[in-house]
């Protein structure tokens, strides 16, 4: 294995076993999340690039990806940002820079509100926020013996090309490789269970006066055209981070990675690097 090459581990954090990409040498570590139903996988396209810079680790969230679909994890955003905070550890990072996507946006911010002083900066790609808990009658559901298979109907709907179209502005570029590798979770039975117990326990996307709370530098990235997250929600936590920039790329969906990492990885390598002269300041690409 080359010095540049990603090592590949399973390893037990918190009692869950996780899958981690990582690669560690003498520069700054900076930590991957991604977002709902996705994995290391999302960050394929910035890796070899951030890799130049920092060293990397990235993990597959409990119940997604090659992690371990838990039945006893509870999993609720403040849970995901502890067990996070467990795999810096056990890595020995003191302080690390952070980049999320989507869901793993509001993880990276309950890391933020949790232990402020171990994160460096933040970097959200299109980040979740402003979602309320599920509601009670359908956590109450469930529990009842169909529900799995209600899941499971409701997610078969559509064919995978068709979620890709959701989150991809130019659909020339899903192929049969994205295709399969976003396809490989729905042949899981564990992955409905795990969807489940996130129903349950999602506590809800952090209120407006617990994200004035954060005083973490942070850097929000969105796709114009994006239609999982509209960027209304950057525009929104913008205004009540109160140390943020918003950058936004026009004809760039939700899975901006894919889209437009040229541009994605140089505003990470200007905002953890360089660092901006002013906050807050809205910006387009």
């Amino acid at each position: 294995m080359s010095a540049d090459e990603l090592n590949q581990a399973y390893i037990k954090v918190g009692n869950v076993t996780l899958y981690c990409e990582y690669l560690l040498n003498d520069k700054p570590p900076i930590l991957l999340i991604h977002g709902f139903a996705s994995s290391t996988y999302t960050f394929r396209r910035i890796i070899p690039l951030l890799q130049k810079r920092f060293s990397i680790l990235a993990v597959d969230l409990p119940g997604f990806g090659k992690s371990e679909k838990s039945t006893s994890f509870v999993y609720s955003f403040q849970n995901y940002a502890k067990l996070m905070i467990e795999c810096i550890d056990k890595f020995g990072f003191e302080n690390i820079y952070i980049v999320a996507h989507s869901m793993g946006g509001q993880i990276a911010l309950n890391m933020a509100l949790l232990a402020p002083e171990r994160i460096n900066k933040l970097i959200l790609l299109c980040s979740s926020g402003y979602l309320k808990p599920a509601k009670k009658l359908l956590i109450w559901s469930s529990y009842l013996p169909f529900f799995e298979k209600l899941i499971h109907y409701s997610v078969h709907r559509k064919e995978v090309k068709d979620h890709l179209r959701n989150v991809f502005f130019d659909h020339s570029l899903i192929n049969e490789e994205l295709i399969q590798e976003f396809g490989r979770p729905l042949t899981e039975k564990g992955f409905y269970k795990a969807l489940i117990r996130l129903l349950r326990h999602r506590e809800g996307d952090l209120l407006p006066q617990q994200l004035q709370k954060i005083e973490v530098p942070t850097l929000l990235i969105w796709g114009v055209e994006d239609r999982v997250v509209p960027l209304e929600v950057g525009q929104q936590l913008v205004r009540d981070l109160p140390v943020a920039q918003l950058i936004t790329y026009e004809k760039t969906g939700h899975l901006i990675t894919e889209e437009r990492p040229d541009v994605v990885i140089k505003n990470i390598l200007l905002h953890t690097i360089y660092g901006f002269n002013q906050y807050p300041l809205k910006s387009r690409i």
